[in-house]
């Protein structure tokens, strides 16, 4: 008996070992509740543990996913979803449609999507353990555009952890997806771990973006959180990681003279820097001061300095996103180049007088430090007054709630700076910072314009594409009347990672399924 065990053993041979990918993210996770952030690394963590009823190709078009039809009545109110056999969360449940009922209803209470589409929204049932219909109580045209958005995407989670309040973080990280979350190995500032789930049953189709077959070819994933860049590349140089978020542009010849390193931009959308006025009160509560900032901003110049360099640099005057289905420069002609004296008049037309406006600047956050430093010096260079107050990224967070006037109040601010995916301002359903309602609920700026409301709804009403179309125009146009936030152009961060890598898609978020090692 142990001569034919021992000879099974021989004939089946060696042990295959573990593949392990390392990837260095670009931040921390800290956050494990993909619908209570919008921080691109808890979105990354989502994709690789949760799965989502329909999500987005290449194209930024709606696919299904966990959803195996979908059928529609003809007046468009009722949507009927049927979900693919075989699904199963990684504590071994069977995923029903209670679970994606309950997951939908918290995200429309969270997530810019889908509270436009559960304004609209009568009811959402369970018609058996696999099947959920959608009820609308009025038209709501981009129904599976809302619901496909990878943009705090509707992760279906556990009914359980679905029933949180909104408001409040689910801290369980038990998705259904093709990777599973290792909570023993997690070290917040230092490691996340996550593994094959071998449960998990992909669709038929080729990868493409966030749809189509999730392949897991590696059996275990680790991000090593390495802040400094330095560190960084000497870890990918050595192979101890295996991908790296971001390369700085200055460490780019290094990492281009070597044949074992491949440099890449995976994220074909890129990143877009703004500039937040703050309209709660003067100068910026009026549209011209707002106006009068937007002609103060050289976009090729700010995208090319956030970038690094001009190579992944360019302006975009599109509001919805240069290379988006909904791009157009419709309206914005007069806005593409810097007018100083023109900016001066509907300063002093908005009854600026003089008086120093304060600009928060994280200085522990670079791109955004960039940022602050070239609108002081645009805005000096027009003969405004500025006082840049240097802070670290969680004062700027603090003091940005802050809606008084700084000389009434120290906290007081008038010009705030951030980043966003293109991916978020992509549509009029996910652009927060367009947001413009005048109940003082939207982002911090707080910029109140009825009209923008009123044509982002008439978006969402629209069911004809033609339609859609020319209220996107419309909402360009409007944008650059209201300058609710300013745009400082696209900028694209090269990604790098060793050449044993296959598989890799373009998507803003990196994705581990579909990607090959070569190698231990």
């Amino acid at each position: 008996m142990k001569r034919f065990l021992l000879l099974c053993l021989l004939l089946a041979g060696p042990a295959r070992a573990e593949s392990v990918l390392r990837y260095a993210p670009l931040g921390d996770l800290r956050i494990l509740d993909p619908i209570w952030t919008s921080a691109a690394i808890t979105l990354s963590h989502g994709q690789m543990i949760y799965d989502a009823l329909i999500t987005t190709d290449s194209k930024l078009e709606p696919k299904l996913q966990m959803a195996e039809s979908v059928q529609t009545s003809a007046d468009g109110l009722r949507w009927t979803f049927r979900l693919r056999p075989g699904l199963v969360f990684h504590d071994g449940q069977k995923v029903t449609s209670r679970d994606v009922i309950a997951s939908l209803i918290r995200w429309g209470k969270r997530v810019t999507a889908g509270q436009a589409l559960f304004a609209r929204v009568a009811s959402v049932n369970a018609i058996d353990d696999m099947t959920l219909e959608l009820v609308l109580a009025r038209p709501f045209g981009p129904v599976m555009e809302a619901l496909s958005s990878p943009v705090q995407a509707p992760f279906v989670m556990r009914e359980a952890d679905a029933s949180t309040d909104a408001f409040k973080q689910v801290t369980t990280a038990i998705g259904s997806g093709p990777f599973e979350f290792v909570p023993g190995e997690f070290q917040a500032g230092h490691r996340v771990v996550y593994r094959k789930f071998p449960g998990y049953v992909p669709r038929t189709e080729q990868a493409d973006f966030y749809s189509g077959g999730k392949m897991v070819k590696i059996d275990r994933v680790e991000w090593i959180y390495l802040p400094d860049q330095a560190t960084a590349l000497g870890a990918l140089q050595t192979g101890e990681i295996d991908m790296l978020a971001s390369v700085s542009p200055d460490f780019l010849p290094i990492l281009r003279a070597r044949k074992d390193i491949v440099v890449q931009v995976i994220d074909r959308i890129g990143q877009i820097g703004t500039i937040r006025p703050n309209a709660a009160h003067l100068p910026f509560s009026d549209p011209r001061a707002r106006q009068a900032l937007t002609l103060l901003i050289d976009q090729p110049a700010f995208a090319a300095a956030l970038a690094g360099s001009p190579e992944f640099g360019r302006a975009c005057f599109a509001v919805f996103v240069c290379g988006s289905p909904y791009e157009t420069d419709f309206g914005a002609d007069k806005w593409k180049k810097p007018d100083i004296a023109l900016a001066k008049k509907l300063l002093a037309d908005a009854g600026y007088r003089g008086e120093k406006l304060v600009l928060l600047d994280p200085i522990d956050q670079p791109d955004i430090h960039v940022m602050a430093l070239l609108t002081a010096d645009a805005l000096r260079r027009a003969g405004i007054a500025v006082d840049v107050q240097t802070m670290d990224w969680s004062t700027v967070l603090t003091r940005r709630n802050s809606r008084d006037l700084p000389s009434a109040n120290p906290a007081g601010w008038d010009i705030a700076f951030t980043f966003w995916g293109g991916l978020a301002l992509a549509s009029p359903m996910t652009n927060a910072p367009l947001v413009a309602s005048c109940d003082g609920k939207n982002l911090y700026g707080w910029p109140c314009d009825p009209e923008i409301e009123r044509l982002r709804a008439a978006f969402t009403d629209a069911t004809d594409p033609i339609v859609r179309k020319s209220v996107i125009e419309a909402l360009q146009m409007r944008f650059y009347e209201a300058a609710p936030y300013i745009s400082t152009g696209l900028f694209f961060r090269p990604m790098a990672y060793r050449a044993n890598l296959r598989g890799l898609l373009t998507t803003p978020y990196p994705v581990m399924w579909n990607i090959e090692k070569a190698g231990p």
